[in-house]
């Protein structure tokens, strides 16, 4: 049931980082704050279809 979903940055749409997450657990999209290597900063990452 785990499923591999990729991160993109909110403010750049750079897709950064890859993560897994349980469908079943969590059927909504997941957000988490991650470092943007453009921006130099921490950002609100959302994943992407």
């Amino acid at each position: 049931m785990r499923v591999v979903v990729t991160l993109a940055c909110t403010e750049t749409g750079d897709r950064n980082y890859t993560t897994s997450k349980n469908k079943r657990t969590n059927p909504e999209r997941i957000e988490m704050k991650k470092y943007s290597p453009r921006l130099k900063k921490m950002t609100l990452h959302r994943e992407t279809r």
